[in-house]
């Protein structure tokens, strides 16, 4: 008499399997790896969304381009993804550990499922990373002055990276079975990577074989520009965490047709996204960045504002009335010619070779032409108006950049007279962050210097009524836009005491 036994139907299994992979899901909660750094990646996308990015402890929260905000939801996803590494290393690892193998070989669920389960326990994971990534990105989307436009593949990366380190885990697990084979893998990743980077001296396809790539520039530039492979780079991660899964599940006895099909999917996906991500910036890439730098009129359309004409590029568009606000504001209190006259404003990027590398707009000759960047709020504001004012005062960009002279004074005085808070915003632009002595106020294509004694003047300037400034202003504008007129001078037909001592404007 003959006996066999009954096997399980494959709804049923497929129960079990998921009830096991919910167990160890609900056993990674316990280890403190795993909450730890869990309740950081939190942290640091709560920071991410209220005060921690570049430029955000400046006030430009209100003002995100969303083709930045998107790959600032990767790099936290790599603190849950070393802890799950360890930690789902560590539960597969389980039964080896207690010296249980022997009785698991006889259960109905085989090694191989059991793999497979320990892979899947990371999903609630990478759901938890979609989610705050989603989160992060919804709260810079929905703000009023968001602009650019974000990518489902730059999103996905953080949940992808998630998966990618169970499934690492889980194939460590099964071709080294040790407690220190994580940390050994990381540590020779670290090193290769760290070679292949010094041999091919920071090659495009080497950075991208790593799960996050940020690549960062102060500021933003239009996301046509950015040439980032994300798309296929997603394609490699999903490829490559299916391929450590499925490789995983092999090792651990796994010989169905359906896993080899897997297999070699994985492996195609993994090898085509690879493929596809390692090209560098196009020809065409460069030449369209080249022409931004360039020749931005050519990408951008205008509009008219209070009489004078706001140009950006299409996904800033939505910013042209808070810049026409400064400008209406700074020729309020302007005189002469400078109080109608139709400037351009016009946005531009500096020459951009990499998306790490930060550029500067280089001063524009063009008569009445004001450049504004690709970022707002906080200092940028100010910073503009000095741009702003500075064109009023000089007429354009490029001699503006070596004012020396009463003109400093009557620049400085249009952005901070009508300000709220005109000396905590000057001490702002100042590079020093002090209002004493020479320095050094920033403007959108470079900067202006401000000596000591015009430093004085433009505080005692300050402390008078508005009114009674900007009607001195308006009256002598032709002697405070002189450039024979001294700060000495200048401040006499302000009618404020002029300070001691010589003035130490360094000219060229």
């Amino acid at each position: 008499m003959s006996t066999t036994l009954a096997t399980a139907p494959a709804p049923r299994r497929t129960a079990a399997l998921l009830d096991l992979a919910r167990f160890e899901a609900r056993d990674l909660l316990t280890q403190i790896p795993v909450l730890l750094f869990g309740l950081l990646y939190v942290l640091n996308t709560a920071d991410n969304m209220f005060s921690g990015l570049v430029g955000k402890a400046e006030g430009m929260d209100a003002y995100p381009v969303l083709q930045n905000v998107d790959r600032e939801t990767q790099s936290g996803a790599l603190l849950l993804s070393l802890a799950l590494l360890v930690c789902v290393n560590r539960a597969a690892l389980r039964s080896r550990r207690q010296h249980t193998e022997e009785q698991h070989d006889v259960l109905a669920m085989g090694r191989a499922r059991r793999t497979l389960a320990h892979a899947l326990s990371v999903v609630p994971y990478a759901a938890l990373s979609a989610l705050l990534a989603a989160v992060q990105f919804g709260w810079a989307a929905l703000k009023p002055g968001a602009a650019g436009h974000g990518s489902v593949a730059e999103l996905a990366v953080a949940p992808l990276a998630v998966l990618l380190s169970g499934a690492l885990a889980v194939l460590l697990a099964r071709v080294a079975p040790h407690p220190v084979a994580p940390a050994l893998f990381l540590v020779v990743l670290y090193l290769v990577v760290l070679v292949l980077n010094t041999l091919t001296s920071g090659a495009h396809a080497v950075q991208w074989l790593w799960p996050t790539v940020g690549e960062f520039s102060s500021d933003p530039i239009p996301s046509g520009l950015l040439g980032r492979p994300a798309a296929w780079h997603a394609l490699y991660l999903a490829g490559l965490t299916a391929l450590c899964v499925a490789l995983a599940v092999l090792v651990a006895g796994g010989r169905t047709r359906a896993l080899r099909a897997v297999t070699v999917l994985a492996l195609a996906a993994t090898a085509a996204g690879a493929v596809g991500q390692a090209p560098g910036d196009s020809a065409r890439l460069r030449a369209a960045r080249e022409a931004a730098y360039r020749a931005p009129e050519k990408l951008q359309s205008c509009v008219d504002r209070g009489g004078s004409a706001y140009c950006a590029f299409p996904e800033w568009r939505g910013w042209t009335g808070h810049w026409a606000a400064v400008v209406d504001r700074l020729q309020a209190d302007a005189g002469g010619r400078a109080a109608t006259v139709r400037l351009t404003v016009r946005q531009r990027i500096g020459e951009v070779f990499d998306l790490s590398s930060d550029s500067t707009a280089l001063p524009a000759r063009t008569p009445d032409q004001v450049t504004v960047g690709t970022r707002w709020g906080g200092n940028r504001v100010p910073e503009f108006a000095v741009g702003v004012a500075s064109v009023l005062v000089a007429g354009d960009e490029d001699t503006a950049s070596s004012l020396c002279d009463a003109r400093v004074v009557t620049a400085m005085w249009l952005v901070l007279g009508s300000d709220p808070d005109p000396l905590t915003t000057f001490r702002h632009l100042r590079v020093d962050d002090s209002l004493s002595g020479s320095g050094v106020v920033l403007a959108p294509t470079g900067s202006l210097r401000v000596s000591a004694q015009q430093t004085e003047v433009v505080k005692r300037l300050l402390a008078r009524p508005h009114d009674e400034i900007a009607a001195r202003v308006k009256a002598h504008w032709t002697e405070l836009t002189s450039s024979h007129t001294t700060t000495a001078q200048a401040a006499k037909l302000l009618g404020v005491r002029v300070p001691k001592g010589a003035d130490d404007c360094a000219r060229d």
